[in-house]
């Protein structure tokens, strides 16, 4: 299985989840793009122990990838940005709307991948707004939405409504895990999620 992890924002702790997931179902890790050092692909290694896949591209500039390219004097290809066979998860850099180049967003190379994507959300307030405009993003570009992983304190009435009018699956709730250690990850996020969600 393959499954593609973005997010209704940068900075919301879906790298964590990522590593988080790679646990718990025991799968690689790619990032295509990653801005900014350190990089994401340590984190997961660090917290999860699975297999990190290179990146295609790896920029230094913590900015958006098409900014951070520009000015290390790079071009990102998306036509070259195609998931490595096997099953992993796949992280995006920040949001969907993340644009690789001038005239390419992060949203377009998933509609091209088409594969099942996963979408973190924060539980503070205003997510209602950023998940449902998410989800409506990804479905106007026949992206298969495999459901919602919600990141923070609980909000179960806002996580309930991004459910219902979103119709989409909720998959659980990772909390903030403070001190963040690679055994407790894995045991709160077996807590927290089910396997048979992500079959």
């Amino acid at each position: 299985m393959k499954f593609v992890v973005s997010g209704t924002d940068t900075d919301i702790g879906k790298t964590v989840f990522c590593a988080g997931l790679c646990g718990f179902l025991n799968l690689p890790y790619w990032k295509p793009v990653q801005a900014g050092e350190p990089g994401d692909s340590e984190t997961v290694a660090e917290l999860s122990g699975v297999e990190t896949l290179p990146e295609a591209y790896r920029l230094q500039r913590p900015a958006s990838p098409h900014q951070a390219a520009a000015e290390e004097g790079i071009t990102i290809d998306p036509n070259a940005l195609t998931p490595p066979d096997g099953d992993m998860v796949i992280e995006g850099a920040g949001g969907l709307m993340v644009p690789l180049t001038d005239h390419t967003l992060f949203i377009d190379v998933f509609a091209r991948w088409k594969l099942p994507l996963i979408l973190c959300a924060r539980t503070r307030l205003g997510t209602i707004n950023h998940t449902l405009l998410s989800l409506e993003a990804l479905r106007s570009r026949a992206i298969p939405v495999h459901g919602v992983a919600f990141i923070g304190e609980a909000n179960d009435e806002s996580e309930r409504i991004i459910c219902a009018k979103g119709q989409v699956k909720r998959l659980g709730r990772l909390p903030v895990i403070a001190p963040l250690t690679p055994g407790r990850l894995q045991a709160v996020f077996a807590k927290c999620f089910n396997k048979a969600d992500f079959a």
